[in-house]
């Protein structure tokens, strides 16, 4: 039978779909079955070379809600099975749920989600047999040459005979449940009153049963048939003012969502104000009794200046780095090391106590433990979730970002402010900036081009990852003015399209 050869790199290249900080991501329209089926061989290959795989073995599937999620588990289903091993389908899952069932199971999985951003994309999400793939794992993915038969596609790249996923089984659902349930005790949340924003979170039933099972009155709110690209770092105005309408209506306690996938959470208060998610992380690494936190450099720095935690430590933007950086803090000796990001999402690399119970570490970004966390914290101290926020140092942070901004051109502008000449970095910096904040005190490249100014107001510019997206990320002492600056610095970058 006659073959074709594709090479990771090249159609990364070639196809429009290529690896951001959370795998692959792509136009739908671009991510054909052929597509997905090639990426998925070159990881199993990968994967074959490093010795992980045995004859015969297994490799979890798992999905969110999007409209092309379904095909492309088939494309991917097909690629295990041609590859000689058993696809097993986890169904329509939290990514952490499935990322849960591939530790406990030992195996490798593949999520195809989109996350946060819009229907017209997706992608696949990988991880190994011990966690998240990493930035030295997907350069060796990139080296792949892989072979893919002939007649297995139409000239559209889909497949001919789609087929090779298996009934869903939700084993993988249940252990995340039972992740939570077991360890927190069926009355911990007795007496109080959630709200869950359901939209089209694929975690949206799960949050439900979770907090039930834990003895909260739960109101499941804004359920949608179709899908909605949450993003938990800059949260739609429409959801900004359900939050508010939804806590005058219903007096909860708090408000509990996700975005698509149900990795990174979002927390509302009882007046319906949504935390920010380097705030919320703040909270749950103390509620956990960490001892070494690991964030980007894009976080609230309320961190350090809180006092909490024995050592705090910057990383990039992007899952793969927090993970680097959390496995090198635990071999340096640190006992307790978890790790958030300003999505939100919460990282354990080490088992936390719990009373008497021991949470099992989880090292990929969780939504769930924050809800938790936070509820409980809040509790525990007899304060509302609003007076929990209010006892850290007051520093606020604010995030937006233009769409539709190739990433080419936003790459170019931050090498334009940052070329490495300090002076004349400065002055250009300044030219734009001054006359609202002021002169810069510092700069900081490790992740696009973090500007500090005399004021400790911060400005934070960053090409997006996953999407044709410019990011800014501001911080100030009154959230009034966080947003000011933001709003301000929206409007120079929208200048630069």
């Amino acid at each position: 039978m006659a073959e074709k050869n594709f090479n990771i790199a090249i159609l990364m290249q070639e196809s429009g779909v290529k690896f951001g900080t959370s795998g692959a991501r792509g136009l739908v329209t671009d991510m054909t079955d052929e597509v997905c089926y090639a990426y998925t061989a070159g990881f199993i290959q990968y994967l074959e070379q490093r010795g992980e795989l045995k004859s015969g073995s297994t490799m979890a599937v798992g999905g969110d809600l999007r409209a092309s999620t379904d095909r492309i588990m088939q494309a991917v289903a097909q690629a295990i099975s041609d590859r000689g091993y058993q696809p097993h389908n986890c169904g329509k899952l939290p990514s952490p749920a499935l990322a849960l069932y591939g530790l406990t199971e030992g195996i490798p999985t593949a999520m195809v989600t989109g996350s946060h951003i819009p229907d017209d994309r997706n992608g696949i999400k990988y991880t190994t047999k011990t966690g998240e793939i990493l930035k030295s794992d997907e350069a060796g993915m990139k080296k792949q040459t892989v072979i893919i038969p002939d007649g297995r596609f139409d000239p559209e790249g889909m497949l001919v005979s789609p087929g090779a996923l298996p009934q869903a089984d939700d084993t993988g659902i249940g252990r995340y449940r039972q992740r939570y349930l077991d360890v927190f005790g069926a009355d911990c949340l007795q007496g109080a009153k959630i709200g869950v924003f359901q939209h089209s979170a694929v975690g949206r039933e799960l949050m439900v049963d979770i907090l039930r099972g834990l003895g909260a009155e739960v109101v499941p709110l804004g359920f949608s048939t179709s899908f909605i690209p949450v993003d938990t770092e800059a949260i739609r105005p429409e959801d900004v003012e359900s939050a508010k309408q939804w806590a005058a209506e219903y007096s909860f306690d708090a408000i509990v969502s996700t975005d698509g996938d149900s990795d990174r959470p979002l927390v509302a208060d009882e007046n319906g104000k949504w935390l920010r998610g380097d705030v919320a992380g703040i909270l749950v690494a103390k509620f956990l009794g960490a001892d070494a936190v690991v964030t980007p450099v894009s976080c609230n720095t309320a961190v350090e200046k809180c006092g909490f935690f024995g050592q705090v430590i910057r990383t990039q933007i992007g899952s793969p780095y927090v993970i680097e950086a959390m496995q090198a803090a635990e071999l340096a000796g640190a006992k307790h090391v978890v790790g958030y990001e300003a999505n939100g999402g919460f990282l354990q690399q080490t088992a936390a106590q719990v009373g008497e119970k021991t949470l099992a570490l989880l090292p990929t970004r969780d939504a769930v433990i924050v809800h938790l966390a936070i509820l409980l914290a809040a509790r525990q101290m007899n304060l509302k979730v609003s007076e929990l926020a209010a006892k850290l140092p007051q520093r606020f942070t604010i995030s937006d970002r233009l769409k539709q901004f190739p990433t080419e051109k936003s790459h170019a502008k931050i090498k334009e402010l940052n070329s490495g000449h300090a002076r004349e970095d400065r002055a250009a910096i300044e030219k734009l900036f001054k006359a609202h904040f002021g002169a810069v005190k510092s700069l900081n490249a490790v992740d696009g081009l973090r500007i500090t100014f005399e004021s400790e107001e911060v400005v934070h510019l960053r090409p997006s990852g996953n999407a044709p997206e410019f990011r800014c990320y501001t911080e100030a002492d009154t959230e009034s003015r966080a947003q000011e600056i933001n709003r301000i610095c929206i409007g120079i970058m929208s200048t630069w399209k």
